[in-house]
């Protein structure tokens, strides 16, 4: 959005001092956070030309949005939490404000690890080596988040409390730049595309007050991940051969043998047997999470949102227009991977509630054992005879 600086969304406040989750002097010196969200909005890109005036009522209509859709989502899912949110935080920001919350929420998830690493390798934590690879390292970040930036609509970040910022159940980011340009470019109802992507977003707010463990379950997860490929570290040289290998082989369906290979899960190749294991986990809950809000937000009628046949169609269809740098990026940065989670999990839940019920399905958000397997993802039986529904 361009506009003067005092008509532009809230911008994310840093994190309190001395309350950040990474280490002391570890985090710095391997990652540059600062470097990463300053980098991000020097390359942010322009967001739509409005006038101070149309900025004013987009960030006041978001935020209405927000507030409207949280009674549907509690109507659609049952969810008691969605009675009361007054622990997190609704944030209408602008491009380079998200990427700003996102170096912050890496800081955090990445704390851990980085602890492990400076107790376990301290020789790898050399001032002199390490301020140079967090400049190079928070310059690369940034680069990346600059280029997430316009593409983001909407994010909960439970994280964000732990780094010592806003209320202690985390903020909901609504990027108002993104859905303003999105909304035009398919030239749908503002209204009506403001309140169905709010759905979404404030399903994903509903889920971690409806679930208040699975925060601390996540971190838990990521920082077994992150510390398990540390760990194996030596051997990442001989893995990332293999990983090349594989995808520079042969693109008609057979490897140089003659013989047929199967599609590269880059991933998968990049970890040993317990990473795949906890890289399977933490895939199935997301996949459980945005498949779930794409439900709720799917479950809306024209009597909620009016246009909303016409927006779920042209909003499916526009992948078919990215530029090949854009499908270049999604691919890298595993955006792709990610639509996939939203289909896979909405299959789930769906197959789930349709056998037997919300109530059945909402037993998801009772404890970490509950949570659906990869597998159960993909075979909803599984889950509900696991379950004993």
């Amino acid at each position: 959005m361009e506009s003067n600086e005092r008509n532009r969304p809230a911008p994310v406040p840093a994190p309190a001092a001395g309350r950040n989750s990474a280490p002391a002097g570890a985090a710095p010196a391997l990652v540059n956070w600062d470097l990463a969200a300053s980098t991000a909005a020097a390359m942010v890109a322009p967001g739509p030309k409005m006038t101070a005036r149309e900025i004013r009522a987009a960030v006041a209509d978001l935020r209405a949005a927000a507030d409207a859709s949280v009674a549907h989502v509690h109507r659609i899912t049952g969810l008691e939490a969605a009675r009361d949110l007054r622990d997190s935080d609704v944030l209408i920001v602008d491009r380079a404000s998200w990427a700003r919350a996102n170096s912050q929420s890496f800081s955090v998830l990445m704390g851990p690890a980085l602890q492990h690493l400076a107790e376990t390798r301290p020789e790898q934590l050399d001032a002199a080596n390490t301020a140079v690879g967090g400049a190079v390292t928070g310059a690369q970040l940034g680069a990346i988040l600059a280029f997430l930036s316009s593409k983001v609509l909407g994010q909960y970040d439970p994280f964000a409390a732990l780094g010592g910022v806003g209320k202690p159940g985390g903020r909901l980011l609504l990027v108002a730049p993104n859905i303003v340009t999105l909304e035009r470019e398919l030239n749908v109802e503002p209204a009506d595309f403001r309140l169905w992507v709010c759905l979404h977003e404030q399903t994903h707010r509903v889920q971690f007050a409806a679930a208040p463990w699975l925060r601390g379950h996540l971190l838990e997860q990521i920082s077994e991940l992150s510390n398990g490929m540390m760990d194996t570290a030596s051997t990442l040289s001989e893995r990332l051969g293999s990983a090349v290998k594989a995808l520079t082989a042969p693109k008609d369906g057979l490897d140089a043998d003659g013989v047929p290979h199967k599609s590269v899960d880059l991933l998968s190749l990049l970890q040993d047997p317990r990473d795949k294991e906890r890289l399977s986990h933490l895939t199935a809950v997301m996949s459980l999470l945005e498949g779930h809000a794409n439900v709720v937000m799917d479950a809306v009628d024209a009597g909620i949102v009016p246009s909303v046949k016409t927006i779920r169609q042209r909003f499916n269809n526009r992948g078919a227009k990215r530029n090949w740098m854009d499908r270049f990026f999604r691919q890298i940065l595993g955006l792709d991977a990610k639509m996939r989670q939203y289909s896979d999990g909405a299959r789930f839940v769906r197959a789930v509630t349709s056998r037997v019920g919300m109530e059945g399905f909402n037993r998801v958000w009772e404890r970490p054992e509950n949570l659906p397997t990869e597998a159960e993802i993909h075979s909803a039986d599984l889950w509900i005879s696991r379950m004993g529904l």
